[in-house]
């Protein structure tokens, strides 16, 4: 068996759709799947029809997954923390992009010049956290 992908799902307690929505704007992302609770055969609560059980975005070549969570909400406490980290080649889109998504959430590294490139951190408004990467070019 070999990994064909390792793929952040982030499951946002009813803010899927408003994060779906950032997404767009800020990382240009398309939606490639998108299944409510009320698309499923069997029914569920009427509180959760239009809520988002699975959505599938892609971000370049990358993909990110998402959900509202089940009836109970969303994961269970006492995990480690997850980020997703960005590698971008074009300064001007990485700073485009960690401006869109710091303008509703917290900045928690200002884009700087480390050793090996850009870099910076965001804690967006549905507190998924972001990092963003630029490598130098090879000398």
């Amino acid at each position: 068996m070999t990994i064909q992908a390792a793929t952040p799902y982030l499951i946002l307690n009813g803010k899927a759709q408003d994060a779906i929505e950032l997404y767009r704007t800020a990382l240009g992302a398309n939606v490639e799947v998108l299944t409510r609770f009320g698309d499923m055969p069997g029914g569920c609560p009427e509180a959760m029809k239009n809520n988002v059980m699975h959505a599938a975005l892609r971000v370049g070549k990358a993909l990110i997954m998402l959900s509202d969570g089940g009836p109970d909400g969303g994961p269970s406490g006492g995990g480690g923390s997850v980020h997703v980290a960005l590698d971008l080649d074009d300064e001007g889109e990485l700073r485009r992009i960690f401006a869109a998504l710091a303008a509703s959430g917290k900045v928690v590294q200002p884009v700087i010049e480390a050793p090996w490139g850009l870099f910076g951190a965001v804690d967006d408004v549905f507190g998924i956290q972001w990092m963003f990467n630029r490598s130098k070019a090879p000398a």
